[in-house]
């Protein structure tokens, strides 16, 4: 088992558990103006998007890849307005 598939598993939680990480996100980066904080999240969620698989274990990617990624598109689509 993959000690960064662990931690990169919230990403395969269920849609509340995953939004609720986000909310926690940001409130841990409060003091990071709201545009800068977007873009920045965004940029760091597409790199997960843009790999092959997000988890390197059979084990989490057949688990929590769909998962993930659908968490990471929604995450992406609430940042958007805030980016521009």
């Amino acid at each position: 088992m993959s000690l960064i598939d662990v931690d990169l598993s919230i990403f395969g939680q269920p849609e509340s558990r995953f939004e609720e990480y986000e909310r926690q996100i940001r409130e841990e980066y409060a003091w990071v103006p709201a545009t800068i904080f977007a873009a920045k999240r965004a940029e760091i969620l597409r790199r997960f998007l843009a790999r092959e698989r997000i988890y390197s274990t059979n084990f989490f990617q057949q688990k929590l890849e769909r998962r993930a990624r659908e968490n990471i598109q929604g995450s992406l689509r609430r940042l958007r307005p805030t980016i521009a």
